[in-house]
C-alpha cells in the first residue's frame, strides 16, 4: 500500500536533500528514493522548476572527464523548505491524532 505523495512533498524532499550540501541530480534521486519511489525523469523537471522559482541555483563542475551539474539551495529555497517543514509537522500531527486514536502506545 502506498500513500499519495504529491508534488509539494517531493519539492520538500528535494530541498531538504539540497540543504545538506551542494549535490547533483543523480544523488538527489537516490536520496529521495530512500523514502519514496521516484524516477530521474520525474525528478529533473522538479529540479528545473525549483531553479526557475529561485529555490535552487546550479553550477557545473568537472567530474571524471565530464561536467556534473550541482544544485545549491538559495535563501528563498531555505525559507520554502522551512514552510514545508512547518506544514508537515502540522499535517503529521493531524493524521496521527486520527490514525492512532484509541490505540495504546
Amino acid at each position: 500500500m502506498a500513500f499519495n505523495t504529491g508534488a509539494p512533498l517531493l519539492d520538500a524532499l528535494v530541498l531538504s536533500v539540497a540543504s545538506l550540501e551542494d549535490t547533483y541530480g543523480y544523488k538527489i534521486t537516490q536520496d529521495v528514493r530512500g523514502v519514496m519511489s521516484v524516477s530521474e525523469s520525474t525528478l529533473y523537471p522538479v529540479l528545473r522548476r525549483l531553479q526557475k522559482e529561485g529555490c535552487l541555483e546550479t553550477y557545473d563542475q568537472a567530474f571524471a572527464g565530464r561536467n556534473r551539474r550541482y544544485y545549491h539551495i538559495t535563501i528563498k529555497g531555505q525559507q520554502t523548505l522551512q514552510e514545508y517543514r512547518d506544514e508537515w509537522l502540522e499535517y503529521e500531527q493531524k493524521i496521527h491524532s486520527v490514525l492512532f486514536k484509541g490505540v495504546e502506545a
